[in-house]
């Protein structure tokens, strides 16, 4: 197979992993004794089929889309952040905490502040995962995806108690200031503004990390950290700083959800977002622009799996197994196209090729 051919066969393995997905999806619900092909034109429908659903798809996508741009932008530097789920609630405490506790503020003030407040919240909360694995060697996957128990239970802490509004049948908090609300875009939708700041999240990313030097660098220490530093790069203060804006991205998606949307902090507010931006950046093979693409996917698959379960009787869980199935296809094909360094990454040796070059790369000091 030739090398222009190998590259056409990559590039098309998550749309590969996508219809099989699907397929296998289909099966599922002709064995729950439903009509596949009415069941997704329901979630179709459901999706985008009126000015509600569509803006339902959008409200679903915008903390996917932010959430999966961070998960997506740590993956190029050579991190897996497993924490956006963690980082969304952060992310949210912050900015429910500037949208009730800072007041006489005018909108223009307020909203970025808020917005700033939740930025700052998750990328500190991503911070320390980081700062264990550049300076300590602790597995990142490990530590973030434990740090989401933390920050889950401790903004329910919050929410049932120092936050709580008195007299509520439920923990959640009090309604913030009005001028910390983001605008709706659609407003019969309940659609709001989120959607467009990750729109412009992505089209940035995606500038700075093919057009910019600090993309560059970023793509340099991914690839190849050792040779990065051999080349004069910092790899841990660029390692830091991406998982930073990563956490950051994630936190702005907790923004979203409490003040474009509630309106409030909730305990539980976030119905697995995280994990969803994990599955919609790996399977964009974590480009930003499609990103875009793969969170409308999973949006559209959220506001739409509760019209499937009303029309045609098939579980919404059908929508998780299409998910989990995306994600382990595409894991596979990226397998048997990286056979070679998978195989010798499962007898337990380096993944990367052993050239003299390589082996006296990897013996340079990361600085």
């Amino acid at each position: 197979m030739t090398g222009r051919w190998r590259r056409f066969v990559f590039r098309l393995i998550p749309v590969w992993a996508l219809c099989v997905a699907l397929g296998i999806g289909a099966a599922f619900i002709s064995l729950a004794g439903g009509n596949p092909w009415a069941a997704y034109r329901a979630v179709a429908y459901g999706a985008f089929g009126d000015v509600f659903g569509f803006g339902a798809t959008l409200t679903k996508m915008s903390p996917i889309l932010l959430a999966g741009l961070g998960v997506a932008l740590a993956a190029r530097v050579g991190l897996f952040n497993i924490g956006a789920e963690g980082q969304i609630y952060l992310g949210g405490l912050g900015a429910a905490w500037v949208g009730l506790y800072v007041p006489g503020l005018p909108a223009l003030v307020h909203i970025p502040l808020a917005l700033l407040a939740s930025g700052v919240a998750g990328g500190l909360w991503a911070l320390l995962p980081a700062y264990l694995r550049v300076v300590r060697g602790v597995n990142e996957v490990i530590t973030t995806l434990l740090m989401n128990y933390i920050a889950v239970y401790a903004v329910g802490y919050v929410v049932n108690g120092p936050m709580m509004e008195p007299g509520a049948p439920y923990p959640f908090s009090p309604v913030l200031r009005e001028s910390a609300h983001l605008p709706l875009i659609l407003p019969e939708a309940d659609a709001h503004a989120g959607i467009l700041l990750g729109l412009g999240a992505a089209v940035v990313l995606h500038w700075v990390l093919h057009r910019a030097a600090l993309g560059y660098r970023i793509r340099a220490v991914g690839f190849n950290p050792s040779a990065a530093a051999y080349g004069g790069m910092s790899v841990r203060r660029t390692m830091l700083g991406v998982m930073f804006a990563s956490g950051a991205l994630a936190g702005l998606a907790g923004a979203g959800e409490v003040m474009g949307l509630k309106y409030r902090l909730f305990d539980r507010f976030s119905p697995g977002y995280g994990f969803d931006a994990i599955a919609a950046a790996f399977l964009a093979g974590s480009e930003p622009l499609l990103v875009i693409a793969t969170s409308l996917f999973f949006g559209a698959l959220r506001s739409g799996g509760s019209l499937m379960q009303r029309a045609v009787g098939t579980p919404v869980a059908i929508v998780i197994i299409i998910q989990g199935l995306s994600i382990f296809l595409l894991t596979l094909g990226l397998v048997f196209h990286h056979w070679e360094p998978a195989r010798r990454f499962l007898r337990g040796g380096d993944p990367r090729p052993t050239t003299p070059s390589a082996v006296e790369s990897r013996n340079v000091e990361l600085s």
